[in-house]
């Protein structure tokens, strides 16, 4: 039987494991996205609580659009030796690091007046995108090159690979969705139009590092709304996704409106945990770039089964490592209860603590 802790090359680095944290807002860079002390050392914990790769929160890479508040930044130069000492901090604990770049788009927490909440289209019944502004190609043409330069910036500094944000109705993942995305030019209606951005970001992307550097993507497998973005669309992007270079897909689901709508964050029970692997799979076995699974992972035992029955190849996780940073090691030195996380939610929406840690 294999195991989740074999050593294992991923995007030509070297892992440790088949576990990574998946990105997860921290909440503890400065007000205009720089790196803090706090944020180094809660990442070190991280690296040194076991997991294999580290995918950092959200990091914006543009200084025109309103950034949530601490949230991460790479839109300048300024940020280069800031962002080395931390992979280099993360480095020294043999876990690798990537770099989630994103652009909020109208989905943002910021009440600052300045910056704009980019959109592809504005919604007038749609609360998050009250006080949007409707893309022109112009601004298309900015926000792919801040996400080029950032991804260079990134490679700069030491990051082993970029994720791009295309979930969780962020900028990216909005243009892949019919609800949010009424435009009428050559970045809307059909599916191979809405996914266009997507894929000359990447693109530009490439020009700028090279074809060698990683490039990942995470994307909701479903937006789980109506007329949202559905599994079978998400199955053909991933195979364009695929036919650009991108090196590895994290599948996810769902947007802040599906989750309004459902009360909650998904809740994990022993009978729902691991609520996107099937997705995931069935993506898995349709290309041929390696998956990973995010989304309600609990049990080591389960998710070793789902290892050697499925294709999926790696595992994030969100709220179990902020309860437990050295989850991980727990599991490795032998005790496989499931993750102490009881996905209660209180961590969601704030800087992510854990009321039982305190």
């Amino acid at each position: 039987m294999k195991t989740l802790f074999e050593t294992n090359r991923l995007s030509g680095m070297e892992l440790k494991n088949r576990f990574l944290r998946s990105a997860t807002y921290e909440g503890r860079a400065d007000d205009v996205g720089h790196v803090t002390e706090e944020l180094i050392s809660y990442y070190e914990e991280l690296a040194k609580g076991g997991v294999g790769a580290i995918i950092t929160g959200l990091t914006t890479v543009s200084d025109i659009e309103k950034i949530a508040p601490k949230q991460s930044a790479i839109y300048n130069d300024s940020f280069v030796p800031e962002y080395k000492r931390l992979t280099d901090t993360v480095h020294k604990h043999n876990a690798r690091i990537i770099i989630q770049l994103a652009c909020n788009g109208a989905q943002t927490m910021s009440k600052s007046e300045e910056g704009i909440c980019w959109a592809p289209s504005v919604i007038e019944d749609e609360p998050t995108t009250v006080g949007a502004t409707e893309m022109t190609k112009d601004d298309i043409a900015t926000m792919k090159d801040a996400f080029a330069k950032g991804a260079l910036r990134a490679k700069d500094a030491g990051f082993d690979a970029v994720q791009l944000h295309a979930a969780h109705g962020y900028l990216l993942s909005r243009f892949l969705t019919p609800y949010y995305n009424r435009r009428t030019d050559e970045y809307g209606g059909s599916l191979e139009n809405r996914t266009r951005i997507l894929l000359e970001t990447i693109q530009e992307i490439k020009k700028a590092v090279g074809d060698d550097y990683p490039l990942w993507v995470k994307i909701n497998s479903d937006d789980f709304m109506d007329d949202g973005l559905s599994f079978g669309e998400c199955k053909e992007i991933c195979k364009m996704l695929e036919n650009t270079g991108i090196e590895v897909i994290e599948i996810s689901g769902g947007t802040r409106l599906s989750r309004r709508n459902e009360g909650v964050i998904r809740p994990v029970t022993s009978e729902t945990e691991s609520y996107f692997a099937n997705n995931a799979n069935e993506i898995a076995q349709e290309i041929n770039i390696p998956v990973i699974s995010v989304g309600g992972h609990r049990d080591i035992q389960k998710l070793t089964k789902l290892f050697n029955e499925s294709k999926i190849e790696y595992f994030s996780f969100c709220r179990p490592f902020i309860r437990e940073p050295n989850l991980i090691n727990r599991w490795i030195n032998g005790d496989e209860s499931p993750a102490k996380c009881t996905s209660c939610t209180k961590c969601f929406g704030r800087v992510p603590d854990c009321i039982f840690n305190k």
